[in-house]
């Protein structure tokens, strides 16, 4: 049972729940819980059945939990006060014979531990333990911070206190017992199976009979009806500021018949140990359905990061058909290259033809604007091309994210994310100067022994390799009017020409391979451009998705089976 307990502790810890979905806060607030009781009260009470009982009291501010415990005992041994919140401490009560047991840290291991009656007891992380003769032995009284604190941290070690209890007894008074906050933690208990006993504290005496009554119908309804119900009458404190001997005669003789009797101490520990371990599976199935919502979650941040560079590689291919980039300076010197305007009156003489005016062109200009000229300007479009599309993909994934639960902390976090990255333009250009090397390595190898060739000289690597990059983009879709007959006119052209030195087919599987190469490349580029969003996703989620409900499931099914 303990190494199963202990495995379930390991595996609910490690589970994180970082991404701020709907739901995530119950879900948290749930995990801390179930984590807290499993160390606070089921693995030490399992690992020590024959421990002392620990009765919590616990209550709203102002119900007299304070002067209950004082009564109790006979002395003042918690302080109680005037100012809100009445209880800002936690104080252990028990018989110095028992004091081995809490002086540990086998319960509430995560409270620093102080003694004697004179230590301040207004530390929430501090446990202050008083060893008293007049508590009985095999029983302790731990006095809990107000539940409804109007201190966060009170409040919550207040509930962590209870759940820690073999026996919650539940202090309120004649005109606050039907609060909401009070019975929100009944229920809890009664979901737990914590063991609980009520005090109605300053009930009037003329409405002694009617109020116990109600009180007694609602723990019915709620299934508490076999809790014990102890009523305290309006009264005088004495000087000391306790309660009189009179009214606290039937709470202290349950009290010490309880730690006299351990059959019955072991039935009120062992039921309320069964609870808890009866609630550990709903509790598990909650928090393994939030797990499987935080995956979910990070897959869909994930997806739309995928998706939209995705996108943007889509967008180059389409950019690389529609031929935009054959407008403008790629246009203007593709024109100066080769006359275009005087080529294509010509394109029915010949390529022949054609390939004599080009080489006469070329030499007439004495190469004053070479195939570098247009090379760059090909290299400064396709740089261009993929600057704006990572520029959509990042502004695309930002604004996703910021509408998709569990996103907008994370963009907001990380604001650089809206824009490419710092040295996106360098990496392009140094992507596309890349890509022209390759182009003309393919070149290189399909001309072969073509090289000294009359077509190929007229015309050099360089010069053929920028017709193969302006093929590339040869497609019209994109242009209208003019722009057709002018840009579609000089990738004819090229197409053309590079058939007179390489042939047909050779020219379209050139076409072919360098535009695949160039996408390879982009492809790269925007993998590492989608790798920042992958990389803030999995620092947040701190690789939770790898442990698996699985894991969860198998931890329960070990306890049950070693009940």
């Amino acid at each position: 049972m303990l190494a199963a307990l202990h495995t379930l502790r390991d595996t609910a810890g490690v589970t994180s729940l970082p991404l701020d979905i709907p739901g995530v806060e119950r879900a948290r607030r749930g995990q801390r819980e179930m984590l807290a009781q499993l160390d606070d009260y089921i693995i030490p009470r399992v690992s020590s059945l024959d421990a002392p009982l620990l009765a919590v009291v616990g209550g709203s501010t102002g119900a007299g939990k304070s002067t209950l415990v004082n009564s109790v005992v006979g002395e003042t041994v918690t302080r109680s006060g005037v100012l809100r919140p009445t209880t800002r401490g936690s104080t252990l009560i028990h018989n110095p014979a028992d004091a081995r047991w809490f002086t540990g840290t086998r319960v509430l291991p995560g409270l620093a531990r102080q003694t004697g009656t004179t230590a301040p007891a207004n530390d929430p992380d501090t446990l202050r333990l008083v060893s008293c003769n007049a508590v009985p032995v095999g029983i302790a009284l731990l006095d809990a911070p107000d539940i409804d604190s109007v201190v966060s941290a009170n409040r919550d070690l207040a509930r962590q206190l209870l759940s820690a209890a073999d026996l919650w007894i539940f202090v309120t008074t004649a005109s606050r017992y039907a609060d909401a906050v009070p019975w929100e933690l009944l229920h809890q208990a009664i979901g737990r199976g914590t063991s609980v006993a009520v005090v109605l504290n300053r009930v009037p005496m003329d409405a002694m009979q009617e109020v116990r009554a109600d009180l007694a119908g609602m723990l019915m309804e709620q299934g508490l009806g076999q809790s014990p119900v102890f009523a305290i009458a309006e009264t005088s404190l004495s000087r000391d500021g306790l309660l009189p001997v009179t009214e606290m005669g039937r709470v202290r003789s349950w009290l010490r018949s309880l730690a006299s009797d351990a059959h019955a101490r072991g039935l009120v520990i062992r039921r309320t140990l069964d609870g808890a371990l009866d609630s550990l599976a709903a509790r598990t199935a909650e928090l393994r359905a939030a797990h499987e919502a935080q995956v979910r979650g990070a897959g869909d941040l994930t997806g739309q990061a995928a998706a939209a560079y995705d996108r943007a590689v889509g967008g180059v291919q389409e950019g690389m058909r529609d031929g935009s980039l054959l407008r403008g300076e790629v246009l203007a010197r593709w024109q100066e290259f080769v006359g275009t305007g005087e080529l294509l009156r010509q394109l029915d003489a010949g390529v022949g033809r054609m390939r004599d005016r080009v080489t006469a062109f070329i030499s007439g200009r004495g190469k004053a604007q070479p195939a570098d000229d247009l090379g760059h300007a090909l290299q400064t479009g396709v740089a261009a091309l993929l600057q704006a599309h990572a520029e959509s993909a990042a502004i695309a994934v930002s604004r996703g994210w910021r509408n998709t639960p569990g996103g907008a902390p994370l963009v907001d976090a990380h604001r650089e994310l809206a824009s490419v990255s710092p040295d996106f333009t360098q990496k392009a250009e140094k992507l596309v100067r890349s890509w022209q090397d390759d182009v003309l390595q393919m070149v290189r190898e399909e001309a072969g022994g073509k090289r000294a060739t009359a077509r190929f000289l007229a015309f050099g690597v360089n010069g053929i390799a920028v017709m193969l990059m302006l093929l590339v983009f040869s497609a019209t879709a994109g242009l209208s009017g003019a722009e057709i007959g002018i840009a579609g006119g000089s990738a004819i052209l090229a197409q053309r020409l590079l058939e007179a030195v390489f042939g047909d087919q050779a020219v379209r599987t050139l076409s072919a391979r360098a535009r695949t190469r160039l996408l390879e490349l982009t492809t790269e580029l925007y993998d590492g451009e989608r790798q920042r969003f992958d990389d803030v996703l999995d620092e947040a989620v701190g690789g939770q998705d790898g442990l698996g409900s699985g894991a969860l499931d198998a931890a329960v099914s070990a306890i049950e089976q070693a009940r």
